[in-house]
């Protein structure tokens, strides 16, 4: 798309607003960046380039934007059915997210990788694999860096390993990567999306534009998957956790496997990786599986499993004190990522959950629990109806704490040497805190404070 002398309004001042501000700010397009509360406008300029030539406004849509616009563009956070964005639809108004506006400037191959859990560490893990066979590998998106912050550095011969959530992946148009990954889909973020099918299709728009020539890599014992993988243009590499497969990859007693027309290779014994749990396994297996197709050598692959570290706030370790350990699983913002983190848990825990109610059911995770939970601490809006839910499966271990300062110093106190304190939310942040990254580095500077 051709920016020159059109006039583009953007939504949101966050991260992905920013720094699509700063990647239209080297067009010759008449940016305007727009928050509907009122901001620091100086803050915002602050974080936008010495030479940006557009506008900041905020509280009310500019009448000049009203009266003509050419391209609206969508922060991930802004649904694109609020009655403004409709308004602007009716007008003829190009309607685009952040990805689609990288994607005009990406360079070189894309691996798109979404799911609605595992996806930062499949991310980061890819980008490691990729590192080891492509000298420009770039890594972005919901990952925490801006898709449209890294695009402009992609090349020919790159690749660019991009963490795509529903939200992003909702205005998709054009955007055609070469490996697409879903790692599963479970409910979540049915406040936006309405309705499960809603948000499964958001999750698929990653391979709406795929052909034979690429790759779509599915976890084979989502039910879901299996029924969607008809409806996919490109060739299907399937992995489980759960059987033998004759093509794919799977995990089987401790190893994972790469299957070939039934012959099996051995890629990695667990005992060799910092991973743990078998959430993780599959994230791995999604991970070779793209590397492998992106031609990365086999023992490169190997190496680069070997020396990843897990990324932050991602049942991450955090210390042990008096022999209790601490795991920070702040990302753990739904019921299937918290009860992955529950289940890689090894002995008697302490749990810390609750938080922004994005209209989850809470029965599989407390079910998850299976006797290891030794107390649950809940804190935020979901406090009640996890309790709630808690009795209805007679679990009534729990407690009420008003904040993360309460609940590690509670589990400080009454943790035994053996036990494991784990923060996992299965709930947003929104509320408490300003996103989980600041959930998890308050956890983990209460954890180490005074030790």
């Amino acid at each position: 798309m051709d920016f020159t002398n059109k006039k583009v309004l953007i939504i949101g001042t966050g991260k992905s607003g920013i720094a699509a501000a700063a990647l239209l700010n080297r067009t010759d397009a008449e940016v305007v960046l727009y928050d509907d509360k009122k901001i620091d406008k100086d803050a915002v300029l602050a974080k936008l380039p010495k030479d940006y030539k557009g506008r900041i406004e905020c509280e009310g849509i500019p009448a000049d934007c009203i009266e003509k616009l050419d391209v609206l563009i969508l922060s991930p956070g802004v649904p694109k059915d609020l009655p403004f964005v409709l308004d602007f639809e009716k007008k003829g108004v190009k309607i685009i997210g952040e990805v689609e506006l990288a994607y005009y400037y990406t360079k070189g191959k894309i691996v798109a990788v979404t799911g609605t859990n595992g996806k930062t560490t499949t991310t980061a893990l890819t980008g490691e694999i990729m590192k080891k066979a492509y000298k420009n590998t770039l890594v972005g998106g919901n990952i925490g860096i801006p898709y449209t912050e890294v695009c402009l550095e992609s090349t020919d011969d790159g690749v660019t390993v991009a963490e795509m959530s529903s939200f992003q992946l909702d205005t998709v148009e054009t955007f055609h990567p070469a490996v697409s990954m879903i790692l599963n889909i479970t409910p979540d973020h049915l406040d936006r999306h309405h309705t499960m099918q809603n948000y499964i299709n958001a999750k698929l728009n990653c391979t709406v534009n795929q052909t034979e020539d690429d790759l779509c890599i599915l976890n084979y014992e989502d039910e879901q998957l299996r029924k969607e993988a008809e409806h996919i243009k490109a060739k299907i590499c399937w992995f489980s956790s759960k059987r033998v497969l004759k093509d794919g990859f799977y995990y089987e007693d401790g190893t994972i496997y790469r299957a070939v027309n039934g012959d099996s290779e051995k890629v990695v014994n667990v005992d060799e990786m910092i991973l743990i749990g078998r959430h993780n396994y599959e994230n791995v297996m999604a991970a070779v599986a793209a590397g492998c197709f992106m031609g990365v050598p086999m023992d490169s692959i190997r190496a680069a499993l070997r020396e990843f570290t897990p990324v932050e706030h991602r049942i991450e370790y955090v210390t042990t004190i008096n022999d209790v350990r601490y795991y920070n699983d702040s990302k753990g913002t739904n019921p299937d990522a918290s009860i992955q983190a529950v289940k890689a848990m090894s002995g008697p825990t302490f749990l810390i959950g609750g938080g922004y109610d994005k209209g989850s059911e809470y029965d599989e995770w407390i079910e998850a629990f299976d006797g290891k939970i030794k107390k649950l601490l809940l804190m935020g809006q979901t406090r009640e109806k996890i309790a709630e839910c808690a009795k209805k499966h007679g679990f009534n271990d729990y407690m009420f704490v008003e904040s993360m300062e309460e609940a590690v110093a509670y589990c400080k106190k009454e943790a035994l040497p053996g036990d494991t304190v784990l923060l996992s939310p299965c709930c947003a942040s929104w509320g408490m805190f300003k996103n989980y990254e600041e959930r998890g580095r308050i956890f983990k500077d209460l954890v180490r404070a005074d030790n």
